[in-house]
Formats: C-alpha cells, sequence, structure tokens
C-alpha cells in the first residue's frame, strides 16, 4: 500500500479527497499499483492548502457536495470517482465542481492505475515563484521579470506570467510589445486541458524564456479556470514558472498564489508602505505557506530591511539597493537582470539558487 501522506509534505503527490473508507482503501490499492504515494484529505478544509498545487486530484463521490459549498478553486486534471452502485448524477456534479473526468469503480480501476502511473513520468517537477507588491510601485514586476530573466541565463525553461490587469504590462518590462504570440484574451475562451507544449509554442517568448501577458485592448479579468490551465502547463512544461500578481487578489491571483512554492511581498523601505504592506500580508499569508519579503531600497527614513520584515512578521529573503541607471534601462526596454551585473541580478540569482536548490545559479 502506498503512504498516507500528511498534508504539510512538501513533494507534490496526488490527493486524495474523501471521508468513505471504503473508497480510501480503493484508491490506496489502486495508487499502489501505479507505483505512487497519495496524499490525503476527508474534506475540503484540509485539502484546500494543496488542492491547487497537487499533480492530480481525486474527489471521492461522497465529498462532490462539500467541494461545491467550499467553493475550491477551478483547476485542470480533476477527477470524480465513485461506485457504480452509487445514487445521484455524478455528470452533473462533475461539471459543478470543475472535474474534466468520472470514474466510476470497479469498472474503471485499469484506467485510474494508467491516471496514477502518469504522475510519476516527471513532468511536473516545475517550481513557481509569485511577486506581490506590498504597495503601487512597489517594484514587484521589475523583481518578477529579472527572476525569470535570471532564470533562463541559469539553464532553465522559464514561463514568466503577468497576472495584473492594471500592471503596465511586463511585455514592455521585456520590450516585447511588439511579439506576435498568445495573450490572456485569448487563452480565456479555451476550454477544457490545455496541451503544456502547444501552450509555450504560442506564447511569445525568445530562447527559453515564455511569456503570458495583457494584450492592449480593452480590460479583461483572468478568469480562474484559466489561470488554472496556465500554471498547470508551467508546472509540465517549464522548469521556472514566474508568476507576478495583483495587490487585490482576484479568484485568478488566488489560485496562482496557492500554485506556487513560494511568494515574495517587495516593499519599499518607507514606513507609510510597511503600514500598507501589512493588509496585504494579512491576505497573502492565507493562501501560501511560504510568503516572504524583499525591501527595496533607498530607506529615506534610516529604516532597516530587518525592522521591515519583523513588522510585517515574515521572514526576510533579501534587500534590494538602488541601482544606477536601471530606470534608464528599463524605459530603453533592456530587460531589467539581463547583464547579470548589479544588485538586482545578484539578488535574483541567489533567489532562484534558494528556489531550484542550486547553487550554481549565481555563476550562472
Amino acid at each position: 500500500m502506498p503512504r498516507r501522506t500528511s498534508l504539510g509534505t512538501s513533494s507534490r503527490l496526488p490527493l486524495v479527497l474523501t471521508g468513505d473508507p471504503e473508497l480510501l482503501d480503493d484508491l490506496l490499492r489502486l495508487a499502489a499499483a501505479g507505483g505512487v504515494d497519495l496524499d490525503v484529505a476527508p474534506d475540503p478544509a484540509a485539502a484546500r492548502p494543496r488542492y491547487a498545487r497537487a499533480p492530480l486530484v481525486i474527489v471521492g463521490l461522497d465529498q462532490a457536495q462539500a467541494c461545491l459549498r467550499a467553493r475550491l478553486p477551478r483547476r485542470s486534471r480533476v477527477i470524480l470517482v465513485g461506485r457504480s452502485a452509487d445514487q445521484g448524477a455524478p455528470w452533473e456534479l462533475a461539471e459543478l465542481i470543475g472535474a474534466q473526468h468520472v470514474a466510476m469503480l470497479p469498472a474503471a480501476e485499469p484506467w485510474l492505475v494508467d491516471r496514477f502511473t502518469e504522475r510519476v513520468d516527471g513532468t511536473t517537477g516545475g517550481r513557481s515563484i509569485a511577486l506581490v507588491g506590498g504597495r503601487g510601485g512597489a517594484g514587484a514586476s521589475v523583481l518578477a521579470v529579472g527572476l525569470a530573466v535570471t532564470g533562463v541565463r541559469a539553464g532553465l525553461r522559464t514561463l514568466l506570467v503577468d497576472a495584473d490587469p492594471l500592471g503596465g504590462g511586463l511585455d514592455i518590462l521585456l520590450g516585447w510589445e511588439e511579439l506576435d504570440g498568445l495573450r490572456w484574451s485569448a487563452l480565456s475562451q479555451t476550454e477544457g486541458r490545455v496541451d503544456a507544449p502547444a501552450l509555450v509554442r504560442a506564447l511569445p517568448g525568445r530562447g527559453d524564456l515564455a511569456l503570458l501577458s495583457f494584450d492592449r485592448g480593452g480590460l479583461h479579468a483572468v478568469p480562474a479556470e484559466a489561470m488554472a490551465a496556465t500554471m498547470d502547463a508551467g508546472r509540465r512544461g517549464r522548469d521556472l514558472v514566474v508568476v507576478d500578481l495583483p495587490r487585490q487578489l482576484d479568484d485568478a491571483a488566488v489560485l496562482a498564489l496557492q500554485a506556487s512554492d513560494r511568494a515574495l511581498l517587495v516593499v519599499p523601505a518607507e514606513l507609510r508602505a510597511t503600514a500598507a504592506a501589512a493588509r496585504v500580508v494579512a491576505t497573502v499569508t492565507q493562501h501560501c505557506a511560504d510568503v516572504s519579503v524583499v525591501v527595496r531600497g533607498p530607506a529615506p527614513g534610516q529604516i532597516g530591511a530587518r525592522d521591515i520584515a519583523t513588522a510585517l512578521g515574515l521572514p526576510l529573503a533579501g534587500a534590494l539597493r538602488p541601482e544606477v541607471g536601471l530606470a534608464g534601462a528599463l524605459e530603453r526596454g533592456e530587460a531589467p537582470g539581463a547583464s547579470g551585473r548589479g544588485p538586482l541580478a545578484a539578488l535574483c540569482q541567489r533567489l532562484v539558487g534558494d528556489l531550484v536548490g542550486s547553487t550554481g545559479v549565481a555563476a550562472a
């Protein structure tokens, strides 16, 4: 039998959500046949911290109504599982909770074993990091682009996701506004599972960096379903996913945050910025277990970076010193961190190295 793991484990395992002990025994047996361990949650409340990040979610028919009431975020690769003798309309429930498949046991047992086997094919190893500004203009977008560029310099296939509808556009920071490719407005119309390689090929990109951003048309919020497909594709098809989030989290931003391994809150070294960031912290920490702060100088009032981190109750991920020439380079369309030199590049090298567990990033 595979292990039942606690929801605190850092590995990404298929998540089973059921309170039915007999169904759970069947699923543990099938997972063992597929050679995988499982995370097990008895109800939606216990499942929520891992729901968006799990490579596969199996929802027992006994918990379908509870999932509907809990309003768990929409995502891809959800399977509703029951038994042939169960009563009700499973396909209707599947549609309501966003499940793509219904598996009725015992007939679907071989199919379920195949789904478990797919989860150990090595395609879910991408790491993801989310950036949030402690206040408007904090510099989160610049750091997000710097991390993405640094990831590529380190040899990582990277996906950069612009999830802030009111931001200035990450394509402008990269100097890519004229590149052809898929934008949010087109992806928002897509239904069903998105093929990871096909999505990445359709995006604007150069080398190992692909970008999903907004177009210059009307303002469109990102549907949660589109974000779920994007994060899923990023984890399967990229080594690194960097997401720039809005300060006021919508459903798509919450889903991206829940699917991220780490979140960074970028805060200018100012008293008012720290006060504003405290409100953001209260929201962000509800959806990501690993949240830390990056403090951006200068510090007009001589407030220390560690003092700001202490005031916010977060670990200090790093301090970003002022960089001469950065503003001018951005205006010229030069991507932040692209040279590999300066305070921003140095910070990004360390942060990417910490995330992917590589000590060689700093020397890339």
